[in-house]
């Protein structure tokens, strides 16, 4: 258990040093110059040229990327060029929106999928599970921010019970301030549910053909138990992984749904920092959501050992 530890601890510093080298890259390729987009196109040299000193723009490629990662690792990621505070503020006041919106909208798919796979696959080949299937594919065709709007038509406009939009914050309350992200965390969840059910049902499905469930069912053990006791433990290890991919792909979504929504959150402030060219908000906030992935994945990692207790065992 130690080894496998070790090897996913590894794994996990030599992605953040690979993915903090791409992200560093890919930003300094992009073209213009950030001090005389902010100054404008008449701004005087001098004027330029100072504030690029002042933004820490100056010096070679090696000795800004080391500067960058080494203020990360002390909690520094530099002043936005834009809201002149320093960047850990703004991440830290918007991660306060992001995170919990991600993990809302996780145990909704989650909460829903699981059940209905299990549903599904329990009645393989009659109605439950032609329509557990139908409304999956229907989940997967549904582009979230359309279903976002149409929550907004139904529960904001017509019925009243959510807010169109805005986020009162968490001083506000906590039930009010997760109220206000109930709607979009629905809009994340739905195409997440749909993947998630649909996997579920296929992995227990292969479970249960295994010979294993077929003796405990030969031995007089209801379909019931034997899926409970026998087939999910061993369906779940696919889905764990898909889970752990779901948690990447509703933090891009939460960019589009967070400015549907007008929530102030992580994905809408690197699109307004995209925007406005602030280029040390765009890299480190990207940094942390790829950091956040990481670490995901490698607590998914981790689960397979408690899943599977010959992961434990292997050298």
């Amino acid at each position: 258990m130690l080894r496998y530890l070790g090897s996913r601890l590894l794994s996990l510093c030599l992605s953040l040093a690979v993915a903090s080298l791409v992200i560093f890259a890919a930003i300094e390729v992009v073209p213009g110059d950030p001090a005389s987009f902010m100054l404008g196109l008449n701004a005087e040299p001098d004027t330029v040229a100072a504030l690029r000193q002042e933004l820490g723009l100056e010096g070679g490629y090696v000795e800004r990327y080391l500067a960058w990662t080494g203020g990360m690792l002390h909690g520094d990621f530099g002043t936005s060029y834009t809201y002149r505070v320093p960047v850990s503020e703004l991440i830290i006041a918007r991660l306060w929106v992001s995170l919990p919106l991600t993990i809302f909208a996780l145990i909704i798919s989650t909460a829903i999928a699981i059940p209905a796979g299990v549903w599904a696959a329990s009645r393989r080949g009659r109605p439950a599970d032609i329509l557990v299937m139908g409304t999956t594919q229907l989940g997967m065709a549904v582009p979230n921010f359309w279903f976002a709007m149409i929550l907004v038509l139904i529960f904001a406009i017509n019925l009243g019970w959510f807010a169109a939009g805005g986020f009162p914050g968490w001083e506000a309350g906590f039930f009010t301030a997760l109220k206000s992200l109930v709607l979009p965390a629905l809009s994340l969840a739905l195409f997440q549910a749909s993947i998630l059910a649909r996997v579920m049902r296929s992995s227990l499905l292969e479970t249960l053909d295994q010979d294993y469930v077929r003796t405990a069912r030969a031995k007089g053990l209801s379909r019931r138990l034997a899926i409970r006791n026998h087939a999910m433990r061993n369906a779940m290890i696919p889905v764990m992984t898909i889970v752990g991919l779901q948690f990447s792909n509703l933090i891009a979504g939460a960019i589009i749904i967070e400015n549907v929504f007008f929530l102030p959150g992580l994905g809408r402030l690197v699109f307004q920092a995209i925007t406005q060219r602030d280029l040390i908000v765009v890299e480190s906030v990207v940094m942390i959501l790829v950091f956040a992935v990481i670490l995901v994945n490698f607590l998914v990692d981790l689960s397979y050992a408690v899943i599977d207790p010959r992961l434990r065992r292997r050298r």
